[in-house]
C-alpha cells in the first residue's frame, strides 16, 4: 500500500519491523480511517464541532492546530496515533483478536475514543466471547450531537458498515 512508503520508496518506519499480525491491523486501519477522515493539511471544524487537522487528530492527540501539515507529515501523525489507538483498543479487550477485527476495532476507537469502546456493549459482548453481538453493537454509534441535536450522521453510518463485516471476519 502506497500510505506505507516514504517519498524514496521505502518502507514507512511505523510498519517496518513490525510483526505480521501487527502490520495487517495497521494496514486495515489505515484503510478504514484515511478515506474516512479524509486530508486536511490546515484545520477545520468537523461536523460536530470539533477541530480536527490531517486524518482526524484534534489537541487531544498533541497536534498544533494552528499550522499547517504537509501530507508526509499527516501519514506520520496518523501512524503514530493508530498505534496509541490500537494499545487503547487492548486495555479493555481483554480476548485475542484478529487482525481484522483489531484494525476494525482501532478504526472505531479512534473515531469515538476508548470510552465508547471501553464502556459500551462491543468491549462487554467480546469480552465474553459473543463476537456477533459485539461487532453488531458498533452499528449503533452513527449519530452525533450536530447544533445542539443528535442525530444521524450518513458518514458515521457508512464508517460503521465498513467496520462491521472486517469485525465479523474469521468468526
Amino acid at each position: 500500500m502506497a500510505f506505507f512508503r516514504t517519498p524514496a520508496g521505502n518502507i514507512h518506519p511505523a510498519v517496518k519491523g513490525a510483526a505480521g499480525a501487527t502490520a495487517a491491523w495497521l494496514v486495515i486501519a489505515v484503510a478504514l480511517v484515511a478515506p474516512s477522515e479524509g486530508l486536511y493539511t490546515k484545520a477545520y471544524y468537523d461536523i460536530v464541532g470539533v477541530k480536527t487537522v490531517c486524518y482526524g487528530a484534534t489537541a487531544a492527540d498533541g497536534v498544533d492546530l494552528t499550522r499547517t501539515y504537509t501530507p508526509a507529515e499527516c501519514r506520520a501523525i496518523l501512524s503514530k496515533d493508530l498505534v496509541k489507538y490500537d494499545k487503547m483498543v487492548h486495555s479493555c479487550i481483554h480476548v485475542a483478536i484478529p487482525p481484522n477485527r483489531e484494525g476494525a476495532l482501532v478504526d472505531f476507537t479512534y473515531n469515538l475514543g476508548q470510552g465508547a469502546l471501553c464502556h459500551g456493549a462491543v468491549a462487554r459482548d467480546l469480552n465474553a466471547g459473543n463476537v456477533a453481538a459485539g461487532c453488531y453493537a458498533m452499528l449503533a454509534y452513527d449519530h452525533g450531537r450536530v447544533h445542539g441535536r443528535m442525530q444521524k450522521i450518513k458518514g458515521l453510518t457508512a464508517r460503521r458498515h465498513l467496520e462491521y463485516p472486517l469485525c465479523l471476519k474469521d468468526y
